[in-house]
């Protein structure tokens, strides 16, 4: 077992100009979100690559050109061995015509260590390598006892769970690993929520009105919804800042859990009280945290703070959170995800990368988010693990280090590899 594994490693080093073709060809085609509905040839490139090695496929399509893919093996002994599913998002991030990059961005520069190309680091890096790696087990004969099954999934960029959709259609393992960017820690997450909070007017009013509702003996109850917004945001200032006080998570700085409001859109026109003003806020929160939860601390805050303006008591905010989509509906939700370093999942992922990198591996939060958090929600034990840095991710000549790629490589290998061989 070990000589066999020791060969299939070594390999890795052996095919790297394979290995660095294949993120190239990943890179070549065109999938950035915005404006996404852009990812059916590369799906299909990669459900192609999938079935030459023995997968069954499913895919559908999440909208019309943005199809998810997933590819089942089954192992030899499913019900007695460790199943694993391998994660990753074939969208990247979008590119703004005047970005000064070396070459045209999705034309792949390999040179200095590095391969450049929007999507090297986030994170087609993660898919060529996980890829690359069950080619070479196909090709060496090896039968994993555990089932093995790989989503490329489509829309983590712009907040369109893919993932979750995978997990919606029953698909479940006893592991997974998102392969995003994390240079090559093992990493969980806090969690993002987007929300729009509303407050409206019962009735609405003709500017000339104004001097009627705010000055003494005008007897007209009424008010402006953008200024009683302001009341609003005051009031997530507040809960912002107690909660930096009160909460806390190792890794994280104190106060990484925010309330950003993000966008405000109120008022009709100049000759109207503006009868409505709606405020599109972010909100950050820690991994031992849920989405459900920190929605509804919010919402019993602001109704507390409405209690204390006469009008809004009377008009109370409205709360509208989460959606499947930046583009479609202008919401998302990424959860949270906790990773238990004591899993037997994460110690064999930590003794494969310690015995290929030869240093210790590092277990720690990620500071943005990715798909890992919808394998939490749906209760199957995962963890974050790739190629790249976030330095390089959405940045302008995105790149990755090959070296870094080669070790991911290595690791995914023989983690796949000692994982399916694992009796439940």
């Amino acid at each position: 077992m070990k000589e066999q594994l020791d060969l299939l490693i070594r390999q890795v080093d052996d095919r790297q100009d394979e290995l660095i073709g294949l993120l190239e060809r990943l890179i070549q085609f065109r999938t950035p979100a915005p404006p996404a509905r852009n990812t059916e040839e590369a799906q299909q490139f990669i459900a192609s690559f999938l079935q030459d090695k023995g997968f069954a496929i499913d895919k559908w399509d999440v909208y019309p050109g943005d199809p998810n893919v997933v590819g089942v093996l089954k192992g030899q002994a499913g019900d007695t061995y460790k199943s694993l599913i391998i994660n990753g998002h074939v969208d990247v991030a979008e590119v703004n015509e005047d970005e000064p990059w070396e070459k045209e961005p999705f034309t792949p520069i390999v040179r200095d260590g590095v391969i450049i190309g929007r999507g090297a680091s986030d994170m087609k890096g993660g898919l060529a390598g996980a890829l690359f790696a069950i080619q070479l087990l196909h090709e060496a004969g090896i039968e994993l006892p555990g089932d093995l099954t790989f989503q490329s999934v489509i829309g983590e960029e712009v907040g369109e769970a893919g993932t979750l959709e995978c997990c919606k259609r029953g698909y479940s393992a006893d592991f997974a690993v998102v392969v995003d960017t994390s240079d090559l820690h093992i990493q969980g997450q806090g969690g993002v929520i987007t929300g729009w909070i509303t407050v409206k007017s019962k009735q609405t009013f003709h500017d000339a009105t104004r001097k009627s509702m705010i000055h003494p003996g005008g007897k007209l109850f009424g008010a402006n919804a953008i200024e009683k917004m302001m009341k609003v945001i005051q009031g997530l200032q507040e809960l912002e800042r107690h909660w930096a006080v009160m909460k806390s998570y190792p890794g994280y700085a104190p106060g990484t859990n925010t309330i950003n409001p993000a966008v405000i859109e109120g008022g009709r026109h100049a000759a109207f009280i503006a009868d409505e003003c709606r405020l599109w806020i972010t909100v950050h929160f820690y991994p031992n945290e849920t989405y459900e939860q920190v929605a509804k601390e919010i919402e019993a805050h602001i109704l507390q703070v409405a209690e204390g303006d006469i009008w809004l008591r009377e008009n109370p905010p409205q709360f509208e959170w989460g959606g499947s989509s930046m583009i479609e509906d202008r919401g998302e939700i990424f959860p949270s995800l906790e990773v238990d370093a004591n899993h037997s999942a994460v110690l064999t992922l930590m003794s494969s990368h310690e015995s290929v990198v030869r240093e210790q591996a590092i277990v720690d939060v990620s500071p943005t988010v990715t798909d890992g958090g919808w394998f939490g929600d749906a209760g199957i034990p995962a963890a974050i693990y790739g190629p790249g840095d976030l330095q390089n991710a959405h940045a302008v000549n995105e790149q990755v280090s090959i070296e870094q790629l080669i070790h991911f490589t290595k690791v995914i290998l023989k983690f796949i590899y000692e994982w399916g061989h694992t009796r439940k």
